[in-house]
């Protein structure tokens, strides 16, 4: 798999950009919920909306750094794990569409 294969089934189908559409307009919310009042439990919608992922990287970063984690370490967890996310429905949507044949190719041996 290509780079241009990889950025193509992340960001340039409308199912992964609705996706990451989704995702950040519920950060951009909670950023703008944090700065204006008390968030409450706002926070935890990027966690729902990119779970499993992030649920797993939160629980590496716990393990890693304990309780004591930077807020910056579970940002990043949501962003690679939304990315993580992204790819994978862009390849479902390319295996449902019959072209999934591009992304694994067989070895010739």
């Amino acid at each position: 798999m290509n780079a241009r294969t990889l950025l193509r089934l992340t960001f340039a189908n409308a199912a992964s950009a609705a996706y990451l559409g989704l995702v950040g307009a519920s950060v951009v919310f909670e950023v703008t919920a944090a700065l204006f009042s008390d968030p409450g439990i706002v926070g935890v919608w990027p966690f729902l909306l990119t779970a499993p992922v992030s649920l797993l990287a939160a629980g590496i970063i716990e393990a890693a750094w304990g309780m004591d984690a930077s807020v910056w370490y579970l940002a990043s967890g949501v962003i690679v794990s939304a990315l993580v996310q992204s790819f994978v429905v862009g390849a479902l949507l390319e295996a449902l569409r019959g072209r999934g044949r591009g992304l694994i190719r067989p070895s010739r041996g």
